[in-house]
């Protein structure tokens, strides 16, 4: 790492979103920036795990302190000129933890279509609409409920989020 002091200018994205998004900067080179990431991860003495593929840098927290919640940091090198690029990080769940939530969302929409379909044939057919009604209006209220849970797993996360953004920061 260079000796001299820079100055990271850090853009946020709102803090709504549940996979939060930043980008950085950088007075380095796309493959020093690399090989800071890439001698980190020999070491045997950080607290976290990473492998880097094709310019993409993917930084979890250690298997003993992983939960159902654990963030992971992934990290884009982008080239921006002779010693310069930009990193642009983003804040997720593990990919199984991020496929299952959009799977049911998913399901939870194409429910709520079908449902909402089954309604109005109901209504053309002057037939009982107690079932699919009560199901449109559950629906949705799950889908907030969803938005809720990921709003509580992220806050769960939250310290493992910091320290992961500390370790990247300390890298770079």
């Amino acid at each position: 790492m260079s000796d001299k002091k820079t100055l990271l200018i850090e853009k946020q994205n709102s803090e709504v979103f549940l996979r939060p998004r930043f980008s950085i900067d950088l007075e380095e080179g796309y493959e020093t920036v690399l090989n800071h990431f890439s001698d980190a991860f020999k070491k045997k003495e950080i607290d976290f795990r990473g492998n880097i593929v094709d310019g993409h840098i993917f930084i979890s927290v250690s298997k003993k302190e992983e939960h159902f919640w654990s963030p992971q940091l992934h990290l884009e090198i982008l080239e921006k000129g002779e010693n310069k690029s930009e990193l642009k990080g983003l804040f997720g769940p593990k990919p199984q933890v991020w496929t299952l939530f959009m799977f049911v969302h998913f399901v939870i929409g194409i429910s709520f279509l079908g449902f909402c379909t089954l309604l109005y044939a109901r209504i053309s057919l002057n037939e009982s609409i107690v079932f699919p009604l009560i199901i449109t209006i559950v629906l949705p209220l799950i889908w907030i409920l969803l938005y809720f849970l990921g709003k509580i797993g992220k806050d769960t996360g939250k310290s493992q989020m910091k320290d992961l953004h500390n370790f990247m920061i300390n890298l770079i």
